[in-house]
């Protein structure tokens, strides 16, 4: 595979950020005039990570290289620094994560590199945030993707959280929910956000409009004991075209996130492709 590490400007982000792209390798049936030549266009996986991380997590702690190679996929793997995907304006001048994905990354890798921009050739995913990413964006943006698998997260229900509910607990997660709900303007635009993925899945499941949705977790995760069958109830009663997977003995780990990509790939239907193999 070609791994390349992408630095420049962003019109959305306001400021230098950078991506880690994987491009598949010359099948060595063919000379390089030939293969530069041909008018490819890779399927593209837009790869997303979790809090804390970056662009590289993925290529540092699985084997998403090998993956990829195996189906001539291209893989983009953006930074969104703890933006939860969503446009922040009241930081500094700006950090648009929301629109930067779509409206920035998304037209310049479809101009500068051999990949498709057809629906039935992209695919999202993401771990923990990145999966509420890659959930957010499958759901508000699906003319866009085949289909996503969102790992190690879940869709909350917004319509249990009030007033009160929010200054009640000072834990991570309330405080990066009520963050997001200040940030949004208020409990109820929060509501009425493109965050509010449970909402969008039962007003637009029935449409049949919706990406093919993949949700895996781990049996030992915290969101395995209540989060996770909650959504999946909920997505079954809407009629969700929807996959749940659950892996016994593992939490919310990167040995887990390697096992689920390989079954999300399994689900996006990519089929194996010529090896390289002497």
């Amino acid at each position: 595979m070609s791994v390349m590490t992408w630095n420049f400007e962003s019109r959305m982000l306001r400021g230098n950020t950078e991506i880690t792209v994987i491009l598949p390798d010359m099948p060595r049936t063919r000379t390089p005039a030939e293969h530069f030549a041909a008018d490819r266009r890779h399927p593209v996986l837009w790869l997303l990570h979790g809090t804390f991380g970056d662009h590289t997590d993925w290529l540092r702690k699985t084997n998403i290289e090998v993956y990829a190679e195996e189906r001539g996929l291209a893989v983009v793997m953006p930074s969104a620094l703890n933006s939860d995907y969503s446009n922040w304006s009241g930081f500094s001048l700006g950090y648009h994560a929301y629109d930067y994905l779509t409206d920035e990354l998304m037209p310049m890798i479809y101009g500068s590199l051999p990949v498709s921009a057809a629906r039935e050739n992209n695919f999202i995913a993401g771990l923990s945030m990145g999966g509420r990413g890659a959930m957010k964006f499958a759901v508000n943006h699906p003319d866009r993707f085949a289909a996503a698998a969102v790992l190690s997260a879940a869709p909350v229900d917004l319509s249990a959280i009030d007033e009160e509910t929010l200054a009640g607990s000072d834990d991570f997660m309330m405080r990066r929910l009520r963050g997001q709900v200040e940030n949004a303007g208020g409990l109820a635009a929060y509501r009425d956000s493109p965050d509010n993925t449970w909402a969008l899945v039962e007003r637009l499941a029935a449409s049949g409009d919706l990406p093919r949705l993949f949700f895996a977790v781990g049996g030992d995760d915290l969101l395995a004991d209540r989060l996770f069958p909650e959504f999946r109830a909920h997505a079954e009663g809407s009629g969700l075209d929807a996959e749940f997977w659950t892996s016994p003995g593992h939490d919310h780990e990167w040995r887990f996130w390697d096992a689920a990509i390989q079954r999300a790939l399994d689900f996006f239907r990519l089929p194996m492709q010529e090896s390289n193999r002497f």
